[in-house]
C-alpha cells in the first residue's frame, strides 16, 4: 500500500511517477524499497488516469461526510436500501482499483 501512497503523493506534488521517484519517497519515509514492486507499480499506472480514479473513489468520501437530509419516516427504508446498494457498487469499484496497484 505504501507504494500506492508514494505514487499518489508524487501525483499530488506534480512530479513524474517513476521508479526512482517512488523509491525516493519510500526511502524518505523509512521504507525499504523493492525496485521490482516500484517498477510494477509504474507499469500498472502507465495507462491509468489518476485524476479520474480519484474522482471515482471520491463519492465514497463525500457520501460519508454529507449531512443527512430530513425525510419522512416511510421514505427512510427505501433510502437505506438505495444507500446500501450504492455503497456495494462503490466498494466493487474500489476493489477493482486496488487490483491495479498490487
Amino acid at each position: 500500500m505504501e507504494y500506492v501512497y508514494a505514487a499518489m503523493l508524487l501525483h499530488k506534488a506534480g512530479k513524474e511517477i517513476t521508479e526512482e521517484n517512488v523509491a525516493k519517497v519510500l526511502e524518505a519515509a523509512g521504507v525499504e524499497t523493492d525496485m521490482a514492486r516500484a517498477k510494477a507499480l509504474v507499469a500498472a499506472l502507465e495507462e491509468v488516469d489518476i485524476e479520474e480514479a480519484i474522482k471515482t473513489a471520491a463519492p465514497t468520501a463525500v457520501a460519508v461526510t454529507a449531512p443527512a437530509e430530513a425525510a419522512p419516516e416511510e421514505a427512510k427504508p427505501a433510502k437505506e436500501e438505495e444507500k446500501k446498494e450504492e455503497k456495494e457498487e462503490e466498494e466493487e469499484e474500489v476493489a477493482g482499483l486496488g487490483a491495479l496497484f498490487g
